[in-house]
């Protein structure tokens, strides 16, 4: 999303900003979020949200321990300044960080190889799991008497006792559950280092008890019973120092999917709250690093635990792929974003699969824009390029000061970006400018909004704004046929997509609205001076964006959908990828 056509001589002097942000940021629990009233709850029934995700930071304990598994690395690539007007970062990610998503290929051979433990789901990568999996009711197993049970290196073991312990107390487990096992462990013991080596690598050295994890007999239980997701708060489903393998597959083969590396899960009541786990889409992922959520109160869990139990999810994410346009080029050399590489570091004989992680720019594919992605932190004084310079005292003379803003994505409150679902089709605005003009975007005006506020109701805070251009749908294509999505317009070849002029989002933040989205690469276009206009705006009202979505037009507009965004939970990161998923109620009876 980086402007194209920036680059200015250096002038080097000062400017002061003028005032702080308008809104004050909103720093909220690293763990719950504020409550947050869905449209369909009364005054007296609120929900709220519950982060199950550790931290990324490098001197946190979040990546494996062991050779030749790559330590994350977040690099600024960019500081707002002379050379942009944004903050720009990269990551170095591997799949086994922090908390994450473990799924079939993990353990399940492809069908091709015919090994004993080959079959379909060895194709069942984190790119081909329906979007109604990631979600279900908790079913929290409380096994905190096992906590460092066991000797050095030991992991003590949850057998199929202790799911029928929580079957004689509560309910039996069914298909739609999540069942979460609960020890604390990571509560406990993620800690930064040096004491956060307690985590996993002074187990793997059998300096201190193991982490609790489920056998394979209590994975059979659980398929028994239908149940397709799982959780732990341990760093891995798999038991030390035998098990992990056979524990995997116990319940991989099967086609179930699991969170591993949960935290937090004590905020939640035994059943009853939605839980969700959402991550990035990297094509022929065996597993992935994500963003771990529940919902608690009111009525919206068990609409959203009603729609994954009878499969109404739509998936808004395209698949990140090296194939694939996922960063812009932008038009001027030098100026392009990074582009997402796989970077495979070790090599499973008996899958025949790399193991992999991702360079990649940490706004690749479907991805979160915080306020402080345009925005400069508190104390700084950005030596903008003269033309950006102008540009500002324009923007302020009509918007006021832009402000500051420390609000990086681990900031975000995961409310912000969940919500009621409000489409605009602005898909009539395409070719509705003048070859002569690009490279130009059609611009999406209040007027625009307000037309659809009298047709379909009014927008009311809190909700999702989606702007449904059908860019991606159009041209997202593999190479060598993936000009359409940046290249061409950027370089005046064909026209930009539809994008929301700065008094767009100006009104959309008078109607309450906190979170825009869109299914074009991102919300500011190809020009410049425009794009740099909507992402002040956004900061500057304490907005976020949800960008590089598709598939919009599958979403079933009249069954309450309700949008699902979670990025990774980065500290200090000016992006931050993750999936977006719809669920929508079933007909009216």
């Amino acid at each position: 999303m980086i402007c194209s056509r920036l680059a200015h001589p250096v002038l080097r002097w000062q400017r002061r900003l003028t005032a702080a942000a308008l809104v004050p940021a909103v720093l909220v629990s690293a763990c719950v979020a504020p409550r947050h009233l869905a449209a369909d709850e009364g005054a007296g029934s609120q929900s709220r949200f519950v982060d199950h995700s550790l931290v990324i930071a490098p001197e946190y304990p979040c990546t494996w321990p062991a050779y030749p598994f790559p330590r994350f690395q977040l690099v600024h690539q960019r500081t707002i300044g002379p050379d942009s007007p944004y903050n720009v970062d990269v990551l170095l990610i591997d799949g086994n960080t922090a908390t994450q998503l473990d799924v079939p290929p993990h353990s399940v051979a492809r069908p091709d190889l015919k090994r004993e433990k080959s079959g379909p789901l060895g194709l069942a990568y984190t790119d081909k799991i329906e979007p109604w999996q990631f979600g279900g009711e908790a079913c929290v197993v409380d096994v905190r008497d096992l906590l460092d049970q066991a000797p050095p290196g030991i992991s003590p073991l949850v057998r199929p006792e202790h799911v029928e312990r929580f079957e004689r107390e509560h309910r039996p487990v069914r298909f739609g559950d999540v069942v979460l096992f609960r020890s604390d462990y990571s509560d406990r013991y993620y800690r930064p280092f040096p004491e956060g080596r307690r985590f996993v690598a002074d187990v793997l050295e059998r300096k201190v008890p193991g982490y609790p994890d489920p056998d394979p007999t209590c994975m059979e239980l659980l398929a028994s019973r239908g149940v397709m997701a799982l959780g732990t708060d341990s760093p891995s489903m798999g038991p030390l120092p035998d098990l992990a393998e056979p524990t995997h597959y116990a319940g991989l083969k099967y086609g179930m999917i699991w969170t591993e590396g949960a935290t937090n899960l004590g905020a939640l009541p035994p059943t009853g709250a939605f839980y969700c786990m959402l991550g990035p889409k990297h094509a022929g992922g065996p597993y992935g690093e994500g963003r771990a959520f529940s919902i608690v109160g009111g009525a919206l869990p068990q609409r959203l635990i009603e729609a994954c139990r009878h499969k109404r999810a739509v998936d808004l994410s395209p698949t990140l792929s090296p194939e694939y346009p996922l960063t812009s080029p932008g038009a001027l050399a030098g100026e392009h974003r990074q582009v997402y590489l796989r970077v495979d570091f070790l090599y499973s004989e008996y899958l025949d699969l790399w193991h992999h992680g991702h360079l990649m720019d940490a706004m690749a594919g479907t991805h979160l824009v915080p306020p402080a992605y345009a925005l400069p932190p508190a104390g700084s004084y950005p030596e903008y390029a003269p033309q950006v310079r102008v540009w500002l005292q324009e923007f302020e003379k009509r918007f006021g000061p832009i402000g500051t803003s420390d609000m990086t994505a681990e900031k975000v409150p995961l409310e912000w970006t969940c919500g009621e679902l409000r489409i605009i089709d602005v898909r009539s605005l395409v070719g509705s400018t003048r070859p002569a003009d690009w490279p130009a975007s059609p611009e999406i005006t209040p007027q625009q909004v307000q037309a659809y506020e009298r047709e379909n109701g009014p927008l009311k805070p809190g909700e999702i704004v989606l702007f449904y251009t059908g860019h991606l749908d159009r041209h997202l294509r593999p190479k060598p046929h993936d000009g359409g999505v940046w290249s061409d317009p950027l370089l005046g070849k064909s026209e930009g997509w539809p994008a929301p002029q700065a008094e767009t989002i100006v009104y959309l933040k008078e109607r309450g609205i906190r979170c825009v989205a869109t299914d074009a690469p991102d919300l500011g276009g190809v020009d410049p001076r425009r794009a740099l206009m909507t992402y002040w705006a956004l900061g500057s009202r304490q907005m976020v964006g949800v960008e590089f979505l598709h598939n919009v037009g599958s979403v079933p507009q009249d069954r309450q959908p309700y949008f699902l965004f979670a990025a990774l939970r980065i500290r200090d990161c000016h992006g931050g990828p993750g999936r977006a998923i719809v669920l929508y109620s079933g007909p009216a009876e």
